[in-house]
């Protein structure tokens, strides 16, 4: 692929749409370099980049990362010769107006922006009903994706304390807010996809 016709994908989803089974599908169909932003913070905190130091203090400390803090570290990212060559898909990020603005304000623009669409009633139900075998990081869906009949697997089984109704119906919202302030900035690029259907028919 050469460098004019690369893919440079925003992604944006709500939690339990799916997204990270897309992201994964994307990835080996076009080979672009997966970025989410807590990735890149690990990496940077790994490195021990004076970017990395900073968010270290933060994370450490309990404290949320700043906007600037992390913007600058997405920056420092997609400017590596991986994402220049092969093109990048960005998971979850930007998630407020001021996220997307300094992309816009720095150059960084997408040539396709995503949009999984699943109902809010739906995104509950995948959620209350997620179960992780901590052992091997898997996720189980008592009735979409149901784990093995092995006793052993069962009862090792975690529910997540964020992955109730309540917790859920709070984290839905905010995501609706954080996709209503960035929208302004993509609105002829996006393309929005039912997020209901079948994984490889997306």
């Amino acid at each position: 692929m050469s460098t004019k016709d690369k893919l440079n994908i925003i992604i944006a989803g709500p939690p339990a749409s799916g997204k990270g089974t897309q992201c994964e599908m994307i990835v080996e169909k076009f080979g672009v370099v997966h970025i989410s932003t807590g990735d890149a913070l690990r990496a940077e905190v790994a490195k021990g980049s004076e970017l990395g130091q900073q968010a270290k203090g933060f994370m450490e400390s309990g404290g949320l990362v700043p906007d600037e803090l992390i913007i600058n570290i997405v920056k420092e990212r997609l400017a590596e010769p991986d994402c220049q060559e092969r093109g990048w898909l960005l998971d979850g990020f930007p998630r407020t107006g001021v996220q997307a603005e300094a992309l816009e304000a720095a150059g960084i623009r997408p040539s396709h922006f995503i949009l999984l669409d699943v109902p809010d009633d739906i995104l509950v139900e995948r959620c209350v009903g997620r179960r992780t075998d901590p052992e091997t990081g898997k996720i189980y869906h008592l009735k979409y994706n149901p784990p093995p009949e092995d006793p052993e697997v069962q009862g090792r089984l975690v529910h997540r304390a964020d992955d109730t109704e309540e917790a859920m119906q709070k984290r839905i919202g905010a995501y609706h807010e954080n996709v209503r302030a960035i929208m302004p900035f993509y609105s002829n690029l996006h393309v929005k996809i039912d997020g209901t259907k079948e994984k490889k028919v997306i």
